[in-house]
């Protein structure tokens, strides 16, 4: 096979095209949020047009994510070091998200209360119709392909100095500390090791966007996504999702702590000397958090003041091994409160190993909690908890007595960065699939040649990469959104609505490409796929994330 990448036809139009795509696409997906927004009273009333809000959100975030593709190529063009390959990547982006919005919204025009014009207007102009051919032609993605298989995959995005320095110490530590240990974690569903933990904590890895004066890095969420990113592509689970349980904390510390208790919680587990679990779902209670049971009554126990605990948590990783769990409570009874009954706490535990605990406290509490099988995800375990009677401290009601009722909303702040960092998760498994596809490629023989040397795995891997790019561009972005402000929250949701799906895609296209070998344990990506599936579902499942933020933000 040439290390040559293939010119395509029409390189010197491919700016012409972008422009011409997205005029259109903008003004069409325009015009789809707005007849919504107002068929919904502005999200008031989203849940009578659910079909047609979650088909909207898909469409709003599929068009942000090529919105920052085509800003990194610019962004690499103004800084005059132009990429070809990106350029291409985000002409071939755009153009397949306007194929598949022209599809959507042809199909669903009286859905959309559109007019019968409005199509020729927008994405079935003429001019609209060639710039997508031109952008999805096979010769152009078969080219990123042979670039892809000729870089081995390898992801060089031009980022900051300070996050490649930092990408690149993550990615030497995920080879030689996660990697060799990833597949023993994953088939024998074992706990991942306290001395990779320890490893991890000595880097900083646990306080990376903590608050310096607090004993964190200070060093924002573009830093840390990075390197959630580099850790997922060596282990999901092993690695990468456990700096993700402290950040959530942290984030609702920061929010809504007092200030004696952000110095007695943050710097512990900026340090990694706290495990820390987050307990939200319960066994009858998924993405309708408001209406959460488990309950926290007023209570004294050998004279100190506080809370006790009663009621089943559910979905709980690292519940094991975690010295402290964020629980989400009804502190008021009344059902009729909703999310303003909930309170958040920090409840403190002994650290178990295994798949089963029990912890009893002299007053007779009781924390109890079972791992669930699950078919990947492996290395943290995820628990079912039980609590009985089991005391809490007054002071670890977050915001003490000015958080009570106030749990809903520093959990979901929490949430908006386990959204962002699980974009970053997602990319990294999606990379990782990449990469051992593209190796693998290379080296398979079948037909007296490589089957990289295949057009249509030059394609499919052409258009992975593509993908990847545009999830790993959202993310990115996300990231910077919520360094300037904490609150935001819809780029985080659409990063990690994106790049889920782009993580489980990918992965399941490498598997195929693998053949019968892709099926094989000893083949990591056999690991990756069911890794991904996790994906969409934890940090709010899909169909909510569409609905209940994406859709509901794009609306108001």
């Amino acid at each position: 096979m040439s290390n040559q990448r293939t010119p395509h036809p029409e390189a010197g139009a491919t700016a012409d095209a972008i422009a011409t795509i997205f005029d259109a696409l903008e003004r069409a997906v325009g015009a789809v949020v707005a007849k919504t927004a107002e068929r919904t009273g502005r999200g008031r009333e989203i849940d009578t047009s659910q079909i047609q809000s979650e088909r909207v959100a898909y469409l709003a975030t599929e068009l942000e994510a090529a919105r920052r593709l085509r800003a990194y190529a610019r962004e690499l063009a103004e800084q005059g070091a132009p990429d070809p390959c990106i350029d291409d990547m985000a002409c071939a982006f755009a153009a397949e998200v306007a194929g598949r919005a022209a599809t959507q919204i042809d199909a669903h025009l009286d859905d959309f209360g559109l007019p019968a014009s409005f199509l020729d207007e927008t994405l079935g102009a003429a001019a609209v119709r060639a710039a997508i051919r031109a952008g999805v032609r096979d010769e152009r993605l078969s080219a990123l392909g042979r670039h892809q298989l000729m870089t081995r995959g390898v992801n060089n995005c031009r980022i900051d100095e300070i996050a490649a320095m930092a990408r690149d110490a993550v990615r030497q530590f995920a080879v030689t500390e996660v990697a060799p240990i990833a597949e023993r974690l994953h088939r024998h569903d074992e706990l991942v090791p306290d001395t990779l933990i320890q490893k991890m904590a000595e880097l900083g890895y646990f306080g990376m966007a903590v608050p310096e004066e607090y004993g964190g890095g200070g060093m924002g969420n573009l830093v840390m996504i990075v390197t959630t990113e580099e850790l997922s592509a060596a282990s999901l689970a092993g690695a990468g999702s456990l700096i993700t349980r402290p950040e959530i904390l942290a984030k609702a510390l920061v929010k809504g702590g007092t200030e004696a208790q952000k110095k007695k919680w943050l710097p512990p587990i900026a340090a990694g000397d706290l495990m820390v679990g987050v307990s939200v779902t319960e066994p009858d209670i998924g993405s309708d958090v408001a209406s959460i049971a488990c309950r926290a009554e007023r209570a004294e126990r050998d004279g100190r003041r506080g809370y006790v605990l009663d009621g089943a948590k559910s979905w709980c990783t690292f519940a094991g091994r975690a010295n402290v769990l964020t629980l989400l409570a009804r502190t008021d009874p009344n059902p009729k409160l909703g999310a303003k009954g909930l309170s958040l706490f920090i409840v403190e535990k002994d650290p178990f190993s295994g798949h089963a605990f029990e912890m009893r406290q002299p007053g007779g509490g009781l924390l109890a909690g079972k791992a669930d099988a699950t078919p990947g995800y492996r290395g943290m375990h995820s628990f079912t908890l039980m609590l009985d009677n089991f005391f809490v401290p007054a002071e670890n009601l977050v915001g003490e007595e000015g958080g009570l009722g106030k749990g809903f909303y520093l959990q979901m702040a929490g949430f908006a960065a386990g959204r962002l960092q699980t974009g970053g998760r997602a990319t990294g498994v999606a990379q990782a699939a990449l990469q051992c596809t593209a190796e693998y490629a290379n080296d398979r023989k079948q037909f007296g040649k490589s089957i990289g040397e295949f057009g249509l795995t030059q394609h499919k891997i052409g258009r992975m990469a593509t993908h990847i790019a545009a999830a790993r561009q959202l993310t990115y972005a996300a990231a910077t959104a919520m360094d300037e402000d904490e609150s935001e929250a819809l780029l985080p949701a659409m990063a990690k609505l994106f790049a889920s799906d782009v993580a489980v895609w990918v992965t399941q296209e490498g598997q195929l490409l693998h053949g019968g070998w892709g099926y094989a344990e000893e083949f990591a990506i056999s690991r990756y796929v069911v890794d991904a599936q996790v994906l969409p579902i934890f940090e709010g499942v899909k169909p909510i994330l569409e609905l209940k933020v994406i859709a509901r933000a794009l609306f108001a």
